[in-house]
């Protein structure tokens, strides 16, 4: 009785539910907080289950359940409240992906670092992209597999006992003794993950980064069958599609856009392709180098997420390291490169550098001849050796469009894998999904980094390719069209505010291809001390922010997003893309993302009138 009360509160709910629940990627960071992400929206949702309320309008009130899309969202939440009702457990407890294998991975890496045993169990077929020699050899997991004829057989097992089984509809499977991890996978929608026992809750956290950070949550149109599934009892049913047609057209715009020879790689998300990367080029360095250590070269400032994964993969990883690459501000990205390069060629490692062109908040570019030039410069080891020349790992996403791989462009004699997060331009904001490519240097690289794609099930889904198969043909003309925007905002609040210090391209970068859409603004301060400065500046921040949203709500918007088809997004990225880069590294400064499609004189005139008000 309890369970169909629930069902038909659940079924209510998606005949109710607003349309933003469905098609957004990003959300409004000032209805959004991170310590309570998915429980306050849940709680909230709680009560109006207890209350039979699923009217549109209290659940359009909702808060955000989490910043990015990628993350999770309403739809997996009550999703997984749903599957955790069913099954008696907590919400915390059960863990959508969009990848069949992931939730297995995570389990794999939270027991490799605490030295615990893992039992793989499953009854037909594990996930067709699992590659039990890749997991063991590169990824240094240890487990072992177990076929069994019948769940219910199985023995007691020191360590974690995961059971893996595909089920044709949602929430059908009972819960089995001596299983600590139930995954079940949905054909082409991704899999649900139960966290059995009271003993094993510690994991939550440790899963959901591995969400987080190395692959994405069971996306909005893929939970939406899924919870049909759940709630009509029936097998899947999900909507048809053109895959072939929509990742033919996508390669090809990609090839068109980057001027690339390699195959391009399209995953989930822009981390879910940056992931495969590290991961493969770890793969070609136990292969090519073997015993030699690895050290990736990351900005301590850039985008969180990438430095984030990057320790991640440290901590996971036998013989890697992160070194930091200082590339803003009083740093230079050359004179870094080239030192922190000498050094690793001295100790015979294999180098690996991730660096942002535009950089990230600061929207710098280096000298790129002599980033070519220091790249490219042959070196000796300790023993006089040639020391291992460098892969250079871009993320272009600032500027998409930008020529830098193809025969005889800035970077094509060096050996660089391009990538670019999709939520941005090149979806315009409608889905995740990321791509990379490489240049003539990189073929067998990319080979292996296809690999790691595939192990990791992290490849677009259906939807993202048919959303980038739209969106891409017209990127190249909405960047061109954003930056224009951006340039005539950054000169307007030069002119009105001329004690601001702006971080943007130059008219001469501009002229080179490099047109962003995003600056970052450095508000004047005051005060007698550098605490009280930097206090009265972050205050001026969010009054500036909030004086926008406040006034132009329907295009400006406190959020971290860029590159969308409309409106105007502000952030903070201290407190948003910086989430976990360390704090001394972080920038208190409000960051600025036009669109093509955007009031630009109403927006002058708000601005206008901030600065009247200080």
């Amino acid at each position: 009785m309890q369970e169909n009360t629930m069902l038909d509160y659940v079924k209510k709910v998606l005949e109710n539910m607003p349309i933003g629940w469905l098609n957004l990627t990003t959300h409004r960071l000032d209805i959004y907080d991170e310590s309570l992400a998915k429980t306050q929206f849940l709680e909230q949702f709680e009560n109006l289950f207890n209350a039979n309320n699923a009217s549109a309008s209290v659940l359009n009130e909702l808060p955000t359940a989490y910043d990015y899309i990628r993350l999770g969202h309403p739809l997996s939440c009550v999703l997984e409240w749903a599957i955790a009702r069913l099954h008696n457990l907590t919400p915390e407890n059960v863990i959508s992906f969009s990848s069949a294998t992931m939730p297995l991975l995570a389990i794999l890496r939270t027991n490799l670092l605490s030295n615990k045993d893992t039992r793989i169990v499953y009854t037909d077929a594990l996930p067709h992209s699992f590659d039990e020699a890749l997991l063991k050899e590169v990824y240094g997991y240890k487990f072992e597999l177990e076929k069994v004829q019948h769940a219910h057989d199985l023995s007691t097992f020191n360590g974690s006992t995961v059971f893996f089984s595909e089920e044709a509809i949602v929430g059908k499977t009972d819960l089995i003794e001596n299983v600590d991890f139930f995954v079940h996978t949905h054909v082409d929608l991704g899999s649900l993950l139960l966290i059995a026992g009271k003993n094993n809750n510690s994991y939550v956290s440790a899963i959901q980064h591995v969400r987080r950070r190395e692959t994405i949550a069971m996306t909005p149109a893929n939970c939406l069958p899924a919870l049909k599934s759940l709630v009509e009892r029936s097998a899947i049913v999900t909507p048809k599609s053109n895959l072939a047609a929509d990742k033919t057209s996508v390669i090809n715009s990609i090839k068109t856009i980057t001027g690339s020879s390699t195959k391009a790689l399209v995953g989930s998300s822009g981390l879910s392709v940056q992931y495969a990367i590290m991961m493969g080029l770890i793969n070609d360095a136990q292969e090519n180098h073997q015993r030699k250590a690895i050290k990736f070269i990351v900005p301590p400032n850039c985008y969180g997420g990438t430095n984030d994964q990057a320790r991640r993969v440290v901590a996971s990883v036998a013989n890697v390291e992160v070194i930091d690459l200082p590339v803003d501000g009083h740093n230079d990205m050359v004179q870094s490169v080239e030192s922190i390069l000498a050094k690793i060629a001295l100790e015979d490692a294999v180098p690996y550098i991730i660096a942002e062109v535009p950089t990230n908040p600061r929207v710098e570019v280096p000298d790129l001849k002599k980033l070519r030039d220091a790249l490219s410069k042959e070196r000796k080891t300790a023993k006089g050796e040639t020391a291992i020349d460098p892969v250079f790992i871009l993320d272009q996403t600032f500027c998409p469009n930008v020529l830098f791989l193809g025969d005889g462009e800035i970077l094509s004699t060096v050996r660089t894998i391009s990538y670019v997060s999709g939520s941005k331009f090149p979806s315009g904001g409608k889905c995740t999904a990321g791509y990379c490519v490489g240049n003539r240097k990189t073929d067998a690289l990319m080979n292996s980094i296809e690999k790691h794609l595939i192990l990791c099930d992290n490849e677009a889904t259906k939807l993202q390719y048919e959303l980038l198969a739209k969106q891409l043909p017209s990127m190249v003309q909405r960047i061109a069209d954003a930056y224009k925007n951006t340039r005539a905002f950054v000169n307007f609040i030069k002119d009105k505010l001329p004690t601001a210090k702006i971080n943007f391209v130059s008219e001469e970068l501009a002229q080179q291809g490099f047109t962003p859409s995003v600056f970052s603004l450095d508000l004047p301060t005051k005060g007698n001390s550098d605490e009280e400065r930097e206090t009265y500046k972050r205050a001026l921040n969010l009054k500036l922010i909030d004086l926008m949203i406040t006034e132009i709500p329907e295009e400006s918007k406190y959020c971290v997003s860029y590159g969308q088809l409309k409106g105007c997004y502000w952030t903070i990225p201290a407190t948003s893309t910086q989430g976990t880069t360390k704090e001394g590294d972080k920038d208190y400064i409000a960051r600025v993302a036009l669109s093509a499609n955007m009031d630009l004189e109403r927006h002058k005139q708000v601005f206008q009138d901030f600065v009247r008000s200080i």
